[in-house]
């Protein structure tokens, strides 16, 4: 394809029209979707189609607006939203404070200057200290969670000296180099071989964690960081077993390597408390933050570190840096995020509201059980976990038919997620159950079981 400015002059005006109208024409709406497609094909990634419940149905949806816990394709479909973005929208989609504190700051200043004292990223990195656990002090400001993951791990090599990574069976980091290493499935990291020094062990086994960690204090070959999704999301959700965060915290402690937590997907209220960590009174000394900070509606990360892990970086402020990271307008979102969280108890309810979907979906899975095997998690991160791989995709594509958005996890491809903003209404929670038992009764006949 050849350059074509002033083509490209016409389409720009075009999709600048599109964008600030309140309502499209049928003919509008059609070319909408045939341009969506051809260019996602041409100029995107044509792969990536067949895997897009959008278009395995028999038409295809283009999504065009959102509010609360629901989104509208281009033809005016609504859907309630029980994936979530993969954990993005905690405080819903374009929750009004949110979105309020996004448009007040973009009407005065956009991006900083890069110079000067930018004040929210100040605000910002101390409402993190003061929600995070213990004496987490220190913030740098990501654009996405994989690169919080990369600080992390430059953070742990700064503060040890070493480069020996420990993740485990399941997990789930990023996919730029250094966090790919963490992430375990083959067919991600594969293509790249060799990535950092990383070695992987059995989610939740103590023992494993402590012969690999004693194996290589032994070898000379010392651990740099140990690097945990307290509730592994692409992995199946699959939860930390009671005293397993603890036992890698006195693991780390005994062979002085740096704990990190992954709680991106996890974090910022999704499992009934701030973070999961909470739950069991851990804290690490490194944390990766992503998804949910942004209230779903900016991208913004954040790397969060102890005294300790800032030493180095201290000492030289240019060892990590970013263009957009920390921007204001991303701030602002985050900060609100942060406030809407708090004032209006999210977590609580999200933890209220998660009890009642795993109980009620444990009950379907004991009526069909050639179909749904369990459900399991804490708070709005849940996992359906199916018979076999077909089934859950035929329940997800049968779901969205009734307009439930759902999907399935990248490395166990069994389980379904649950992730709903937090903000979601008993009534949509209650439309989703029906609306999962009529698929899961849809499967059934299907399959004559």
């Amino acid at each position: 394809m050849s350059q074509d400015l002033a083509a490209a002059k016409r389409e720009s005006a075009y999709v600048l029209d599109l964008i600030s109208k309140k309502t499209l024409t049928p003919e509008e709406r059609q070319r909408v979707i045939k341009d969506s497609v051809q260019y996602w094909a041409n100029h995107v990634n044509e792969g990536f189609l067949q895997y897009r419940k959008s278009v395995s149905t028999d038409y295809t949806a283009v999504e065009w607006s959102d509010e609360g816990a629901c989104f509208k394709d281009i033809n005016g479909k609504e859907f309630i939203d029980m994936l979530g973005g993969f954990g993005i929208y905690v405080t819903g989609h374009r929750h009004p404070k949110v979105l309020k504190a996004v448009l007040d700051q973009l009407n005065r200043q956009g991006i900083h200057s890069q110079e000067l004292i930018d004040p929210l990223r100040t605000y910002l990195a101390h409402l993190v200290a003061l929600i995070t656990p213990g004496d987490l002090q220190f913030a740098f400001l990501t654009n996405s969670g994989t690169e919080s993951i990369e600080g992390c791990l430059k953070m742990a090599v700064a503060t040890t000296g070493r480069h020996k990574f420990i993740g485990c069976l399941g997990g789930f980091h990023g996919k730029s180099m250094g966090s790919l290493g963490g992430t375990s499935k083959a067919i991600f990291r594969e293509p790249f071989l060799p990535l950092l020094n990383w070695t992987h062990v059995p989610f939740g086994d103590v023992d494993a964690l402590k012969m690999i960690m004693a194996s290589c204090d032994f070898s000379g070959d010392r651990v740099a960081a140990v690097v945990i999704e307290p509730i592994q999301g692409e992995g199946g959700i699959n939860v930390a077993p009671p005293g397993y965060l603890a036992a890698a915290r006195e693991l780390c402690d005994k062979y002085g390597a740096m704990l990190v937590f992954d709680e991106i997907q996890c974090g910022m209220g999704r499992t009934g408390k701030m973070f999961y960590c909470e739950y069991d009174g851990v804290v690490p000394d490194l944390m990766a933050l992503g998804k949910g900070f942004g209230g779903g509606v900016m991208p913004i990360g954040a790397t969060v570190g102890t005294p300790k892990t800032w030493e180095k970086y201290i000492e030289n402020p240019f060892l990590h840096t970013t263009t957009f990271g920390g921007n204001p307008v991303c701030c602002a979102a985050a900060i609100a995020t942060i406030n809407v969280l708090l004032d209006e108890d999210l977590p609580a309810q999200a933890a209220k509201k998660g009890d009642y979907l795993l109980k009620n979906i444990n009950d379907l899975a004991k009526k069909y059980p050639k179909v749904l095997k369990l459900c399991r998690g804490k708070g709005l991160m849940l996992g359906m976990e199916f018979t076999n791989d077909e089934l859950g995709y035929e329940v997800a594509k049968s779901l969205f038919a009734r307009q439930i958005l759902i999907s399935g996890t990248y490395i166990n491809a069994r389980v379904l997620r649950i992730e709903p903003p937090l903000v979601i209404p008993q009534a949509q929670l209650d439309r989703f159950l029906e609306m999962l038992e009529e698929s899961l009764q849809e499967t059934y006949r299907a399959h004559k079981f």
